[in-house]
């Protein structure tokens, strides 16, 4: 077995990266605070053509040199915004008809294993900040949660982790043919 070179990856150009169809899912980060965090969202994003990543709160925004470092250029890639305010962001989404889903471990939350996403459905997932979690306020906004299941004694994964889980099982989900 031998590891491919880049030039065999058929990796997107950023124009054909931005014209490409989308999965119908964006994600709010609420306030969080580690760049690197920011930056590796972006990666995984990117490698599951998201369609926007909402940055809010505390939450800081490109170009910075510690989101490039973990993002390595899905920054340019994969279209973002920022906004003060995560409650009015998922407010508007709601308001486009986006199913809002708080990624956090609530009484009522749906197990990520058991959750199946319609197809005609654009979705949004709000990842929150490192310590805190997704703020109650935007938890209560949602109206409803995922949560990944775990076994351990921490019951907690870090911010990009969780990212990274919830776009792959989303993805495969939504576009079991790519």
């Amino acid at each position: 077995m031998r590891k491919l070179k880049n030039e065999e990856l058929e990796r997107k150009t950023i124009a054909e990266f931005k014209a490409a169809v989308k999965t119908p899912l964006s994600l709010v980060l609420d306030n969080i605070r580690s760049l690197n965090n920011i930056g590796s969202v972006f990666r995984s994003a990117d490698a599951f053509l998201i369609e926007k990543i909402y940055l809010c709160g505390i939450t800081a925004t490109p170009p910075h040199r510690d989101i490039h470092k973990t993002a390595l250029g899905a920054t340019d890639n994969v279209s973002w915004e920022y906004a003060d305010n995560t409650l009015e962001v998922v407010q508007q989404l709601q308001k486009e008809q986006v199913s809002v889903w708080a990624v956090e471990q609530t009484e009522q939350a749906v197990q990520l294993n058991q959750f199946i996403p319609q197809k005609d459905i654009r979705y949004a997932f709000v990842l929150g900040n490192e310590v805190k979690g997704v703020s109650q306020e935007v938890v209560d906004a949602c109206g409803q949660s995922l949560e990944i299941p775990q076994l351990g004694t921490k019951h907690s994964l870090n911010i990009s982790v969780s990212a990274g889980v919830m776009l792959w099982d989303f993805f495969t989900k939504m576009m079991p043919d790519k």
